[in-house]
């Protein structure tokens, strides 16, 4: 991924990468190295030494008027960094332009620092090496670039860092040093081996160099933390310390080492160009200094992700809208409405919380707040349902009478019924035939003896209820009628047979006193779910997720969107959007009622 976004805001390179066919039209020697690719666009091969420093020495000539020679196995430097590291210097010592003066501990063969911060600044510089081949060639393009009364090359021996160059420049107080010092500690780490992560792709660029530029003992680590040492004893002589780092993984130690010396101004920054990053760290013993802030951790920002939806065309429309009237909607809805509608009847069905907010004039948005799943499995909760229902007994066959015992145990077998909270909506209501007659304050023989005596209400529509074998006032004969499933609503209480009291007192039953129907529906409202308001989408604490549902015409058809907007896991908001899409085309497939 190409980092040239985040290059430093001055660098030229930044928004105007180079024009590699405008250079090869206007330089032969760089002409020679730029091929075109299949799409017509000129292309360079970096893994070419010979290319590399013919894409250097044309940018230097064309943007600066500088004209360097590199040998080729010498470090080859790429403009771009380079120039990024000058923009920051000038950052740090407050300005650019100005005559200041600086260090360039091992200037390199194409003394690159010192040619650009002299030509674009008038910087003066004393630049140090300690390899003969290299200290010829950065002599020789000072001088053929006229530029030797700001730049000093000075040969040093092996290992001189600070303070033996300064020794004979003890009166002058240099404004910075710049270092790019050898990043390998040998020629396995120079090769990747153990010092690159596996997951990152090859250098896209070939690594030239002498021994002394690219290794050094110990590394970059410990080649900085001599320049540390250096600048402990040297303090005030430099008002900021610097060097680039090839290894982020080096700048969390040395950060911590300038702490620990107690060294009271630090800062960093990364340079970041084409597919290479490098990083620098700054130092100051000087108060009066401004401190640039290190660049902040860029956040990655989240892709606005599309929301699901589908659409809903004007045929689905117009069936969907001929069948409104079954659910409540008024005579010819709006299409908009209409969905709006299906969407939240269905909602309801499924126990996910609603609620209608604001939105435009030709559209309807709902606020969902789902707190259980119950969208997935419903053919199977259907099945068991089926199952439970065909289980329930059966009253006597008419004709005879029910002995008490019977009735017990009739009465013992449907108190094991098991409570389902997600019946089936569509279960027939049970028929109450003119023999029934209702008896409150009925008992249960098992667990829900309790809840029936705090007044919490069971309302299943898996439930059956019991009809008491009566006298038939026209013919005298006993009749008794088959209970069905019913539904409850907090109007009506359950009728079941009690036992009487001979099997009570065997059995060690108590019956609940009678409750007129008025105290038991107060009851009910004060300790049962029936009363309860139901919760507010936006108040509900534990939930799977929450996300907003758009209606909106497009042109004839209908088109419904879910936004994500927080929860646990956007697969279950997937899943609530394809159940929803397949409810509506089943609505129009089967309709209601059918």
């Amino acid at each position: 991924m190409s980092l040239n976004k985040s290059m430093h805001p001055r660098n030229r390179y930044k928004d105007k990468p180079p024009d590699f066919a405008y250079l090869a039209s206007k330089y032969p020697d760089f002409k020679q190295h730029v091929h075109t690719n299949l799409a017509g666009r000129a292309m360079l091969n970096f893994k070419e030494p010979e290319a590399v420093r013919a894409l250097t020495c044309t940018l230097l000539k064309e943007d600066f008027g500088l004209t360097i020679d590199i040998p080729l196995e010498r470090l080859i430097p790429t403009v771009p960094l380079r120039l990024n590291y000058i923009h920051w210097v000038e950052d740090l010592i407050g300005g650019q332009g100005e005559p200041r003066r600086g260090i360039d501990i091992g200037t390199g063969a194409s003394c690159i620092y010192p040619l650009l911060g002299a030509s674009m600044n008038g910087w003066h510089y004393l630049a140090t090496e300690v390899d003969d081949i290299c200290f010829d060639y950065a002599t020789r393009n000072v001088e053929q670039n006229n530029l030797s009364d700001l730049i000093k090359v000075v040969k040093v021996p092996q290992k001189t860092l600070l303070m033996d160059a300064l020794k004979e420049e003890s009166a002058i107080v240099y404004d910075f040093c710049m270092c790019n010092p050898p990043f390998f500690a040998n020629q396995l780490e120079a090769k990747g081996v153990n010092s690159r992560n596996s997951r990152r792709p090859p250098p896209s660029s070939v690594n030239t160099g002498g021994v002394t530029e690219i290794m050094a003992e110990g590394g970059e680590l410990e080649f900085v933390k001599r320049i540390i040492h250096d600048s402990l004893q040297l303090k005030t002589r430099l008002r900021w310390y610097s060097c680039m780092l090839g290894k982020k993984c080096s700048l969390a130690p040395l950060k911590e080492e300038l702490r620990k010396q107690g060294v009271p101004k630090v800062t960093h920054t990364e340079f970041c160009q084409g597919r290479t990053m490098r990083w620098a760290l700054a130092w100051s013993f000087y108060d009066d200094v401004t401190v640039p802030s290190p660049p902040s951790k860029k956040r990655k920002l989240e892709k606005s992700r599309k929301p699901l939806s589908f659409m809903l065309l004007q045929p689905t429309v117009k069936e969907l809208q001929s069948q409104a009237s079954s659910i409540g909607c008024p005579s010819n809805p709006r299409p908009v409405e209409t969905i709006t509608a299906w969407l939240e009847k269905t909602l309801g069905d499924l126990k996910v919380l609603h609620k209608r907010v604001p939105c435009g004039r030709k559209e309807q948005s709902l606020f969902l707040t789902a707190v259980e799943n119950t969208w997935i499995h419903g053919r199977q909760r259907r099945r068991d349902q089926g199952r439970h229902l065909r289980e329930l007994p059966r009253a006597p066959p008419s004709g005879t009478s029910p002995t008490p015992s019977s009735v017990t145990a009739h009465h013992h077998s449907s108190t094991h019924i098991p409570y389902s909270s997600h019946s089936d909506s569509h279960t027939p209501t049970a028929a109450q035939g003119p023999g029934c007659v209702p008896q409150s304050g009925t008992n249960r023989a098992d667990g829900a003896d309790s809840q029936w005596a705090s007044g919490q209400e069971v309302q299943s529509q898996e439930e059956e209820t019991s009809c008491v074998p009566v006298k038939n006032s026209g013919t005298e004969e006993d009749v008794v009628m088959e209970s069905s499933p019913t539904s409850i609503t907090p109007n009506t209480t359950l009728v079941q047979t009690a036992p009487s009291t001979t099997t009570q007192k065997q059995q060690g039953i108590t019956t609940p006193q009678e409750v007129p129907p008025e105290t038991q529906e107060e009851e009910v409202n004060a300790t049962g779910q029936e009363g309860m308001q139901p919760q507010s989408p936006g108040t509900v604490q534990h939930f799977l997720f929450k996300c907003l549902v758009n209606v909106k015409a497009e042109e004839q058809d209908v088109a419904v969107e879910i936004h994500w907007v927080e929860g646990q896991n956007k697969d279950l908001m997937n899943q609530l959007c394809t159940y929803l899409k397949n409810i509506l085309f089943r609505l129009v497939a089967k309709p209601l009622g059918t």
